[in-house]
């Protein structure tokens, strides 16, 4: 199981990873994220939605209700060309931490 810590910090790139393939809801995404991570990773609605609604005040995606045929409206999230952006320096980010920890745990050459 992945650290409360770890998640916390990773659940912006992530979010807006899962919403560059496609637009989703709520359920959806932490369906994709739990099956994505092999269980490793369980996020909940508490966690999940306060951090949607974040994204969603800074532009980084938008949302819309949409009416599927025989079921309940349902808010779909779709990521906003400043959410790709956004990710594209998320994933720079991520990748130079990632660089440093294979540095220190002596995985990868230093540089």
């Amino acid at each position: 199981m992945i650290s409360k810590n770890l998640t916390a910090a990773s659940t912006r790139p992530i979010i807006l990873g899962v919403l560059k393939q496609g637009s989703s809801y709520g359920y959806l995404i932490i369906k994709k994220i739990k099956e994505l991570s092999n269980g490793t990773m369980k996020w909940s609605d508490g966690m999940l939605y306060p951090v949607l609604h974040k994204l969603e005040k800074e532009g980084f995606i938008r949302s819309e209700w949409i009416m599927a045929d025989n079921s309940r409206p349902r808010k779909y999230y779709h990521i906003t060309e400043k959410g790709k952006q956004e990710l594209l320096l998320e994933q720079q980010q991520w990748t130079q931490v990632n660089s440093l920890l294979e540095q220190v745990w002596g995985i990868a050459p230093s540089k």
